[in-house]
């Protein structure tokens, strides 16, 4: 016997409490609430042999991005394809996370859109393409994929709130503000506690330089991301960014102690958060420490991970914020080596903009900053390949342009500059700001009275 779930899709499982706890899961991964793994623990109590469970189980793993637990999400494959198959859904599940442990996550996403293709009303499904696409930065198939599924997802659709926090972050990523705005809105009026939906606007008021506003926003507003998983320290992140913004560089770094880093995981989210806000901080000219200590130790033991490049250039900035010659000398050869060997699509994004980007980290660290300008402005055009978000990579870019400012590259830097803001929709930031009036006083230092009169 076949039943449906909170979205009215085919599942193949008989006891309705197995389809509850299935439903729970679902609701609690779109709202990325600490309570999916208990839920999904539940489910395999009570249907140990259904494979998309399984499956899932697999997916969750492997998103998390850490060498030792793709050994787990290798043993939830095993166990979903010694299992029957059930329907297309199901089968997609599998197929998808044998393709992301392929290191292909662009046939991942494929298998999923084929379904939503016939199933456009499958938020789960949905929330998954939209997850691996965030992660090897396509935003354009974001956007693109939740706008062919936007039309199922009505208003008494159980996803519908969440399906319109992903539409708000696929817009904001691809530069509509101001629908994105309105959708991240309108996505928490419907679901509460879509942090995703939140976070989305929280970009919105990043790229458009407009702290004090987001600050505004977020408050009063932490029931939508107290619930979560680890995705709440990030939330708290971006309040640590507006912070930063408006000057309030002693709150950021409070901030950075009670929440952003409240907990020593070595979840490469976490370590990015981390290592964004303290290296924001530094080019600002505060010390923040021993801070980067902890960072450094856990990133030490990363250097072989090799998963995501995204987190292999957080490791870098942990390793070069401390010093740490040896470790990341170690994971520059590592890098090196991918880049030279078989290329799937994880070593491709390795080798550009992974190797550049690391080196110029690690130069900008010993403070070769000519070096690192080359070697960062070499990676730039293909820094969106390594995932993540437009405020996640900006930190990348502004170690870019100070490398420029230090190394006296002042016309290069202008105009990376000068892109950065066009980007943003015209938005100048404080940053950009700053950096504008520093290269205008280090051109006018250096002209002769006669060109200044």
């Amino acid at each position: 016997m076949s039943r449906t779930d909170v979205f009215d899709q085919p599942v193949s499982l008989t006891d309705p409490a197995a389809v509850a706890e299935w439903d729970a899961m679902c609701l609690a991964f779109l709202s990325h609430g600490a309570a999916t793994p208990t839920h999904l623990g539940k489910l395999l109590e009570i249907a140990p042999d259904y494979a998309a469970a399984h499956a899932v189980k697999g997916l969750f793993y492997a998103l998390l991005g850490r060498r030792e637990v793709m050994v787990e999400a290798e043993t939830a494959l095993s166990r979903a394809i010694a299992l029957p198959e059930g329907n297309r859904r199901e089968r997609a599940l599998t197929t998808a996370l044998q393709a992301v442990l392929r290191r292909k996550p662009t046939q991942a996403i494929a298998a999923l859109e084929e379904v939503l293709a016939h199933a456009p009303g499958d938020t789960l499904l949905m929330k998954l393409s939209h997850a691996l696409r965030f992660v090897i930065g396509d935003a354009e198939g974001m956007r693109r994929s939740v706008e062919r599924v936007r039309p199922a997802h009505g208003a008494d659709h159980a996803g519908r709130g969440y399906l319109l926090g992903c539409h708000a972050f696929a817009l904001e990523e691809t530069g509509d503000y101001e629908a994105a705005r309105r959708a991240g809105r309108v996505a928490l009026d419907l679901a509460p506690d879509d942090a995703w939906g939140l976070h989305a606007v929280a970009h919105v008021h990043d790229m458009t330089g407009d702290a004090e506003g987001g600050l505004a926003f977020l408050e009063g507003r932490e029931a939508a991301w107290s619930h979560c998983n680890n995705f709440r320290f990030h939330v708290w992140w971006h309040k640590a960014l507006m912070l930063l913004e408006t000057g309030r560089h002693e709150a950021a770094l409070a901030l950075y102690d009670s929440h952003v880093r409240a907990e020593p995981t070595d979840d490469y989210r976490d370590i990015s958060n981390a290592t964004s806000l303290l290296s924001r901080l530094e080019l600002e000219g505060i010390d923040v420490g021993a801070r980067w200590e902890e960072l450094a130790d856990l990133s030490e033991r990363r250097t072989e991970d090799g998963c995501l490049i995204f987190a292999d250039l957080h490791y870098m900035l942990a390793l070069a914020g401390d010093h740490r010659d040896d470790a990341a000398a170690r994971l520059l050869a590592r890098l090196s080596q991918d880049a030279a060997g078989p290329r799937d699509e994880v070593a491709t994004r390795m080798a550009n903009p992974g190797l550049a980007a690391a080196q110029g980290l690690e130069s900008f660290g010993d403070g070769d900053y000519s070096a690192a300008f080359s070697q960062l402005l070499a990676a730039r055009p293909a820094m969106q390949q390594a995932g993540g978000s437009h405020a996640q990579r900006d930190v990348f870019e502004r170690i870019t342009i100070d490398a420029g400012l230090r190394a006296g590259r002042l016309a290069e830097a202008a105009e990376i500059l000068a892109d950065r803001t066009r980007r943003r929709g015209g938005h100048e930031d404080r940053y950009a700001a700053v950096r504008r009036q520093l290269i205008a006083d280090a051109e006018n230092a250096v002209c002769s009275p006669s060109e200044r009169s």
